[in-house]
């Protein structure tokens, strides 16, 4: 099982809005994730700061491709961009992956 982790902003004021819109996430998107092999997904936040981390059942390169060729993802990414700060890697299309230092298991 391969992991990911990535980090963005919120938008400053933007908060409550962003976990409104997670709690009311998509069927549709949801579905896109599992579909992708993730797993155990969660989401952190720190001072508008967010780190993400997930682990990729069928590898993080298949969990990129499946999330990069989506319309649903890009649909969901359009509908973030107003509240949510993003760095997308141009080449998979997702965010770029933060370096493992260390993992205890």
């Amino acid at each position: 099982m391969e992991h990911m982790a990535w980090k963005g902003r919120i938008k400053p004021g933007c908060k409550a809005e962003y976990q409104k819109r997670h709690a009311e996430i998509w069927p549709e998107m949801v579905q896109v994730l599992k579909d992708a092999g993730i797993c155990n997904y969660s989401i952190f936040y720190c001072n508008d700061e967010l780190f993400g981390y997930y682990e990729c059942e069928k590898g993080v390169a298949y969990a990129e491709k499946v999330q990069a060729e989506s319309p649903v993802v890009a649909r969901w990414n359009e509908y973030m961009k107003d509240i949510l700060e993003l760095e997308m890697d141009p080449v998979t299309g997702a965010q770029p992956k933060l370096e493992q230092v260390f993992r205890l298991n």
